[in-house]
């Protein structure tokens, strides 16, 4: 549907049916403005985990508990026949990775416990595993291990427990010099290998498995403990999962480890810089399966088949819906029928594959169909529930369960309600809106508009909040962050998150036309999405910003240099220079992929994509936000922003540096002074404010 947005009477049709439906919110006024502190109230779910027989489900739950500035995370455990909750843990320490044991009296987890004058592990606050029972109890730590653990896995009878170390290794060369001078960083040849050992929950003795001389990633194992599949690669870098990585099998029979990855697998990659993960075996030990992922592609799925003994690596692919998503991957139960996340149209969803049928693997088909969105999900050992992570139009993440034992799945039935202050918020009006983009190619966004918004009530302020990636997607859900959503349309202003060029959920060739193109295609399709939004009287053409963090930000400082129509940006984490980002990032893969080669092969193409060359055409006020320690978008690129524009342009700036943060804002205060900054920024440059709220002239 080219130059269309959903009517809004049948948006609001829609959303009153869907209140029909079995997660609808209850019946509260909507009678409160959202505002700043609200963002601070949502409790955060993540990592579901069924039961064995699917009665319970264990997750994850995050939330901010002054004065602490960090959220906390805990164990909970509901029921999904009477939804009863229980919370499991309390300490603030970062607990995550629940997994049930096979009898469902024990959740086991990972936690990074301190007690005061304890220097010992387990409360020296190094991550170790603990087990804490499901009906509750006071934890015990499963795990002392010198340095902690990374991860873990339980073995199907609940006597085994599987975890992962890191030690420190100094390559030979150079070994002398740099054990000497230990506390200098060096650009390689000191890394962190990994080992698998097992620990017998019965005699409470452990031993060393799987020493590959390599940093493990991920591992799986089988649930007779055959088998132990891992993710490796030669040293602890990002940079080195991204082409270096492979998958090794190790046989229990043997102790024997092979790779089962064939040498030259990645040469019919689109690109040799992917990452492998999401590592899941079959219930007979015979089939793993995983992912690979690039930037600027689709994710691939793959499935090792242990056909006589042989590996054989088969690539599961099919036409049109959806795209494969990065998280989880899962069998259910005795089949050969492989769960995986799916986005399409900004919708993701849990999706089932058949891979032993007759004529090949078959189509995928939903679990959990509907206008949702899973951030994750689990499948029971059976086979016979799947349980997920999801958010709709009116309600963040909340846990809701679906049976699979018929022909179909049941409808979703919600298990928890971690928000109910969310149903007395008046919700911004959330809707997909779609629009011709560059080269005549159909384009999507979410769109949302205040929440007394009417049609007839006039163009409006608006935002345009662009995602990062860029192999994303804003989704087609209610969700409150600090990038925007939901807080600037209760502020009055239209908010527009376009699904540009590159994006994920609308087919592989949507994804990768940007691939040589950025600077140029994506920006195209962006602004043609807002000419739309003017020309149908929604957006005030005298009154346009535009944000984005990461990529998002990257873009935000693209579309400066390419228009003076925005009156206010707000640059989050931005790229101002396409070699520098390779020279300097954590992931230079991203860059060679979409420059399609390295600088000194194709430095046309750098320069192209880099707005840093630009930036004399810059007119638009800019606040500049950037992480200290950002190692994925360094704070070279925001500060050379700010140096053009405050030193040598004359153009309203701010540069804001988070101290010690990443590419991600973690703490309470520095969350809520990014969402201060920009409101304050946009009402200053988009409605005349000052910060008095005084009227005044704009620059």
């Amino acid at each position: 549907m080219r130059n269309s947005i959903l009517p809004l009477g049948l948006w609001v049709a829609l959303t009153a049916a869907m209140a029909t439906l079995t997660w609808a919110a209850g019946t509260t006024d909507r009678d409160h403005s959202i505002d700043v502190e609200d963002y601070f109230t949502i409790g955060v779910i993540s990592q579901c985990a069924l039961s064995a027989d699917g009665a319970r489900v264990a997750y994850v739950e995050q939330r901010w508990e002054p004065p602490k500035d960090k959220r906390n995370q805990d164990i909970w455990v509901a029921d999904c026949g009477s939804g009863r909750r229980q919370r499991l843990t309390f300490e603030p320490a970062a607990d995550r990775s629940p997994l049930w044991g096979p009898d469902g009296r024990y959740v086991y987890f990972l936690s990074n416990r301190v007690r005061p004058g304890d220097d010992e592990p387990p409360w020296d606050g190094s991550a170790q595993v603990w087990r804490v029972p499901s009906e509750g109890g006071e934890p015990l730590s499963v795990t002392r291990v010198p340095d902690g653990v990374n991860a873990f896995r339980l073995s199907e009878d609940g006597r085994t427990l599987y975890y992962l170390v890191s030690e420190k290794h100094v390559e030979d060369e150079w070994k002398e010099l740099r054990e000497k001078y230990p506390d200098l960083e060096y650009g390689h040849g000191v890394t962190q290998i990994s080992q698998i050992w097992k620990l017998d929950l019965e005699s409470w003795r452990a031993e060393k498995v799987v020493d590959p001389k390599r940093t493990i990633r991920e591992f799986a194992v089988t649930r007779d403990g055959s088998r132990i599949a891992m993710i490796t690669t030669p040293d602890d870098t990002p940079l080195s999962h991204e082409g270096w990585s492979r998958v090794d099998v190790y046989e229990a029979a043997s102790g024997q480890t092979a790779t089962a990855t064939p040498d030259g697998w990645r040469r019919e990659h689109p690109s040799p810089f992917g990452w492998m993960q999401d590592l899941a075996w079959a219930a007979d030990g015979q089939a793993l399966a995983f992912t690979t992922s690039f930037d600027g592609y689709a994710t691939r799925l793959y499935v090792v088949e242990w056909k006589d003994e042989s590996p054989a690596l088969q690539r599961l692919a099919w036409t049109g819906e959806p795209d494969v998503s990065e998280g989880s991957l899962a069998w259910r139960g005795q089949t050969r029928d492989l769960c995986f996340l799916g986005e399409w149209k900004a919708r993701r969803r849990a999706y089932a594959i058949s891979t032993d049928g007759p004529s090949g693997p078959g189509t995928p088909a939903p679990l959990t169909p509907g206008d949702i969105v899973v951030d994750s999900f689990s499948v029971n050992g059976g086979g016979t529930r799947v349980a997920g992570v999801l958010s709709t139009l009116t309600d963040p993440p909340d846990v809701y369960y679906a049976d699979l034992a018929g022909s179909a799945p049941s409808p979703l039935t919600r298990v928890t309600r971690v928000n109910p202050q969310v149903d007395t918020w008046k919700l911004p009006q959330i809707q997909i809106v779609s629009w011709t983009g560059s080269g005549g190619t159909d384009c999507e966004g979410i769109l949302e508009l205040p929440p007394d918004y009417r049609p007839g009530d006039g163009p409006l302020p608006t935002v345009v909040e662009v995602h990062g990636g860029p192999t994303a997607a804003t989704m087609y859900r209610l969700r409150f962050w600090i990038y925007g959503r939901t807080l600037m349309p209760a502020k009055g202003y239209a908010l527009f998150s376009p699904n540009y060029r590159g994006s994920t959920g609308y087919g592989g060739q949507f994804t990768r036309e940007l691939i040589g193109r950025e600077n140029d295609i994506e920006v195209d399709d962006i602004l043609k999405g807002v000419d739309a939004l003017v020309e149908r009287g929604i957006a005030d053409p005298a009154r346009l910003g535009v944000m984005g963090w990461s990529n998002g930000g990257y873009l935000t400082n693209c579309l400066i240099t390419h228009t003076d129509r925005f009156k206010a940006a707000s640059s989050g984490a931005g790229i101002a220079d396409m070699l520098l980002q390779w020279a300097s990032e954590d992931t230079p893969g991203h860059v060679i992929n979409y420059m399609q080669g390295l600088a000194w092969e194709v430095p046309d193409a750098y320069r192209n994509a880099s707005p840093v060359f630009g930036f004399g055409r810059i007119k638009t006020p800019t606040l500049v936000h950037v992480g200290g320690a950002d190692e994925r978008c360094p704070p070279v690129h925001s500060r050379a922003l700010h140096r053009a524009l405050y030193r040598y342009l004359n153009v309203p700036v701010e540069l804001v540096v988070y101290p010690g943060e990443g590419h991600g804002l973690t703490t309470y205060k520095n969350r809520k002074a990014k969402m201060e900054w920009d409101l304050a920024w946009f009402d200053r440059y988009l409605l005349g404010k000052t910060q008095t709220t005084q009227p005044v002239e704009n620059r």
